[in-house]
């Protein structure tokens, strides 16, 4: 009853949840000349969020989560340009074919140690990017996926060069995705998976199905990933080799570094800041922005996102 009682109150939404989202939707409005970046903010928080079901909430450690990401991409691109530019079916498609894709992935993490689950999520994400490469005739290889046009949003929306209706759009998949997601985590199944990531074996021997879980979750985590690529492809009107790429998997990996993991918000915080110092920084110093947000991350590392966030504790006695 209590355990209960604690995940009701958790799953409740405060106060500035509802004040972060209404002003989510209206930057739109207010920062229309940076639409494009909140679009793209939108659509690297819910692949953030959908990293951190398999590692802040089951403990998995993934490099190749970009292989969702871009079948998402690839799948909405292509069934935009042979089938029908509806983006709310293609969306729905691509979600459809990253998660069963993620279903047969996920038999690939219930054996093994953590070091055998890095080498095989980051080869299955190098497999894909090979295969796209090579197959041009469908994909466009090298050159990437041209031509994609898409319809308007519910029939009424069009796409346009400024950006807006593709943010709106991304915004409002992404916390259509967000809801559902954090209905999950605060369920008694998203508890057990907290079990899992703080005991394994605890876990099992207390009778939770330890495999089933984390192929669920997996699955899971799989389709959001693959809704996360679909929106990219969707709103920029092209799919590449890039969506498949490591430093995909790398960048939101650094997203959750810096947000925290484990928390839902870690990812969406994570890619705002990551976003908007990745813009920023790239205006200033376009070869050497990377060089800054290592040093970034190094300090965030040493000195702790804590006493970073509140640096007057640093004077407290006690505190090393």
């Amino acid at each position: 009853m209590q355990a209960q009682q604690s995940l009701l109150t958790s799953s409740r939404w405060r106060p500035w949840e509802f004040i972060l989202w209404a002003l989510a939707f209206a930057m739109p409005l207010l920062m229309s000349k940076h639409a494009l970046i909140v679009n793209e903010i939108a659509i690297v928080a819910l692949f953030a969020i959908s990293l951190d079901l398999v590692l802040g909430y089951t403990g998995i450690v993934s490099l190749g989560h970009a292989a969702f990401f871009g079948m998402g991409a690839y799948t909405a691109a292509l069934f935009a340009k042979h089938v029908m530019p509806d983006p709310l079916v293609g969306l729905l498609v691509a979600t459809a074919v990253a998660t069963v894709f993620g279903a047969i992935g996920s038999l690939t993490i219930m054996r093994g140690s953590d070091l055998t689950r890095l080498m095989v999520t980051l080869g299955a994400a190098l497999i894909l990017l090979e295969l796209a490469n090579k197959l041009d005739w469908l994909t466009g290889g090298a050159d990437g996926l041209q031509g994609v046009v898409m319809g308007p949003v519910l029939g009424m929306f069009a796409f346009d060069l400024s950006g807006r209706t593709a943010a709106w759009y991304s915004l409002s998949i992404a916390l259509i995705f967000f809801l559902l997601v954090r209905r999950l985590v605060h369920s008694p199944f998203g508890g057990t998976l907290k079990a899992i990531r703080d005991n394994r074996l605890r876990a099992m021997a207390i009778g939770i199905p330890v495999s089933s879980r984390l192929g669920v979750i997996y699955t899971v985590a799989a389709g959001v990933a693959g809704a996360a690529g679909a929106l990219l492809a969707q709103t920029t009107g092209f799919a590449s080799l890039d969506v498949f790429e490591f430093h995909r998997s790398a960048d939101v990996m650094l997203m959750l570094v810096i947000g925290g993991t484990g928390w839902l918000y870690g990812g969406i915080a994570g890619a705002i800041v990551f976003k908007l110092m990745q813009d920023a920084l790239s205006a200033i110093t376009p070869q050497y922005w990377t060089f800054w947000i290592g040093l970034f991350l190094v300090v965030l590392v040493l000195v702790g996102r804590d006493r970073l966030l509140k640096p007057w504790t640093w004077f407290k006695r006690g505190q090393s």
